[in-house]
């Protein structure tokens, strides 16, 4: 399972990261959240080498969601440098996530 990404934690683990990091907004309530949720936990072991994978509780850190304008989700945020590099909204097929985040590494 992916770490848990946090406002307090959002420096040091995205902003200051050395390699692309993407953060998985969910919520325990949401199905598709929790059907996305194994999905990402594989790409984050088969890319590990390259990518980091967070998760981030939109109930318990509504301040990064209200940052990132999370308006569904669930939403994948791939960051590089710090910065937003590319988003993806809904469940998708892992073979989709992993071309997008491929396109921006």
């Amino acid at each position: 399972m992916a770490a848990e990404l946090t406002a307090a934690t959002f420096q040091s683990d995205v902003v200051d990261a050395t390699k692309p990091v993407l953060v998985d907004f969910w919520a325990s309530w949401c199905g598709p959240c929790r059907a996305l949720s194994p999905v990402v936990d594989e790409i984050g072991k088969e890319m590990a080498d390259r990518l980091t994978v967070l998760k981030c509780n939109v109930d318990e850190e509504s301040a990064l969601a209200q940052q990132f304008g999370i308006m569904s989700i669930p939403t994948l945020i791939l960051f590089k440098n710090g910065e937003v590099a590319h988003t993806m909204i809904g469940n998708n097929p892992k073979a989709s996530i992993v071309e997008q985040i491929e396109a921006h590494l």
